[in-house]
């Protein structure tokens, strides 16, 4: 894929992750696991996959109905270290979540605060 021109980040400041790429980079991930991932909606991602006693990329996808879409291990661990990759910055020992409508990253406990539900 060929690289495109970064911008200048522009995250606003809420609840959302301190500092973010640029929002092209963004918005090409979102894409790019929607198609991936048919149905998903949400990616809860965290580095404490419940299999493993040590930190390791885990990923639940929910649909916009809320309901977990079943992934394989090898495709729910890629989505887990795209995203991971692209928000170096943030603080991995909490979980957070990637919606793809807008392609935002948000704390996962910061939106249980919201209302807005997992």
């Amino acid at each position: 894929m060929p690289a495109m021109p970064s911008g200048t980040p522009a995250c606003p400041d809420n609840d959302r992750t301190q500092a973010c790429p640029d929002t092209d980079r963004q918005h090409r991930l979102a894409a790019q696991l929607a198609d991936m991932i048919s149905g998903a909606a949400t990616i809860r991602v965290s580095l404490n996959d419940p299999k493993h006693a040590w930190p390791h990329p885990h990923a639940i996808v929910k649909d916009e109905a809320g309901q977990t879409v079943a992934l394989g291990r090898t495709t729910a661990r890629v989505a887990a270290r795209w995203i991971l990759r692209v928000w170096p910055e943030a603080d991995w020992t909490r979980p957070h979540t990637f919606d793809l409508a807008d392609a935002t990253l948000t704390r996962s406990d910061l939106i249980a605060v919201d209302g807005r539900g997992r």
